[in-house]
Order: structure tokens, then sequence, then C-alpha cells
């Protein structure tokens, strides 16, 4: 269709949609490249200056993508953060709602697959500093940091309606825990009292310990059968907060 002019109209749009599909793919090569060098040689290799380097480009031509390296590790911990939201969420939703144990189950063997599938991505979620990064004041993903946390309360919660007679003695109070860890978890379950809060962070130091310990290759050195003893951990678990076990 032309204009007066006899100028094609559209063309301007296809041209933007076309700069920005290169942009795009720049963008997901520059993190893909972030997180490749950071496998071989640690946080500290995540420069914006060895990413131009490896790819090609000049240092001048790449901060036309991030301004800064803050910027970039900002981005690429949301990316990697909410990569494992999605999974573990997806994990809980597909299992059935009347199995709260296949459910807890589900939940923690999507979150070792995730971590194992993506080790770059869980140390610099959960592992190795960014020598000198600045995180923005409200975290560097916060909205991934909620998803999860709220996921690992929603363990608890599941488990609490058996667990609970184990715990009528614990002496935890709101005051033992970070304000702005409950106000993540309260809202989600009002009804979970602080022993069930201490208890959401009991079963995040057994999922993470194991799954750290196998990420950076511990593990491995110990047993030749990680992915049993894990199992083995989650059914023992399971099994002590008193949780029937239907199927899985």
């Amino acid at each position: 269709m032309t204009g007066t002019s006899g100028t094609t109209t559209g063309t301007a749009p296809a041209g933007r949609g076309r700069r920005e599909r290169l942009r795009a793919g720049t963008t997901a090569e520059i993190k893909d490249t972030a997180l490749r060098l950071m496998a071989s040689g640690g946080p500290d290799a995540i420069t914006l200056r060895a990413i131009a380097r490896e790819m090609g480009m000049t240092a001048n031509a790449i901060y036309g993508y991030f301004a800064t390296r803050d910027d970039l590790v900002t981005t690429l911990i949301d990316d990697v953060y909410s990569a494992l939201a999605d999974a573990v969420e997806a994990a809980w939703a597909h299992a059935p709602a009347e199995g709260p144990a296949v459910r807890i189950l589900a939940w923690a063997r999507a979150f070792r697959t995730w971590a194992l599938a993506n080790p770059e991505g869980f140390r610099l979620v959960y592992g190795d500093p960014v020598p000198g990064y600045r995180a923005p004041e409200e975290g560097p993903a916060p909205g991934a940091a909620r998803r999860v946390c709220t996921g690992l309360a929603g363990l608890a919660a599941a488990a609490w309606p058996h667990a609970e007679p184990l715990y009528r003695d614990s002496t935890f109070t709101w005051d033992d825990f970070d304000a702005g860890l409950l106000d993540k978890v309260r809202p989600a379950f009002p009804d979970l009292p602080p022993a069930g809060v201490a208890l959401a962070l009991r079963l995040w130091g057994h999922l993470h310990g194991l799954v750290a310990l196998e990420v950076y290759g511990h593990l491995g050195r110990q047993t030749t059968s990680p992915d049993k003893l894990f199992q083995e951990e989650l059914n023992r678990l399971v099994t002590t907060l008193g949780v029937p076990r239907t199927s899985g």
C-alpha cells in the first residue's frame, strides 16, 4: 500500500521489527557469553570488555546493550531466578492437589533438575558473589525471589496439617524472622504459624544443601548415585513430617 508521495507505508515498522529482533538476539548472546565466562573463570570473569572480546564487538558497542556490568548481572540473575521459579511452580501445579507428599516431592525434584541443568545460574543466584556487584535496593530479582520463597512456604503449608503435632513445643515467634521474609510468606499463608515458617527454612536447608554439594562437584566425589541419595533424603523427610505417601 502506498501513500500520496508514492512511498510504501509500513516499511518503517518492518525495519524496526528487524532491528528489534537483531537487538534481542545480540542481548541473548551477551548473556549466554557472560554465563559461559563465569563457568570457565568464575564470577570475576563477568566483565563487559571480556564479553565484547569474546563476541568480536567493541567495548563501546556492548555498552549500547548494558550501560554497566551491574546492569548485566542484575538482568542475568533476574532471568535465571525467574526460570527457576517457572520450573518449580510448573511442577507444583501439575502434581495432584490432594497429594501433599507428591507435590512436595515434585517441587523438590524440579529444583534439583533445574539446578543441575543450569549450574552457572544456580551459582549466580545462590552461590558465588560477583565481586564489586551492587544490586538494586529492592534486590536483583524481587519478583522471582518472592515466588520461590512462597513456593518453599507452600511446602511447609502442605505438610503442616500432618507435621504440626511434632512442633507443639516450638518456641519460635514472629520476632525470630526477617520482616522481608514475613512480608512474602504471611499474605500467602496466613494460617501458617511461626513454627511453620521455621519448618519452611528447614526444608530449604535439606533441599539446598544436597543440591549445592552436587552442583559444586563435591557430592560426585563421594557417591556414584547422587540422584538416589537425593530421592531417599526426600522420602525420609516426607516420612518424618508424617505426610502420607499416596504416589510419586
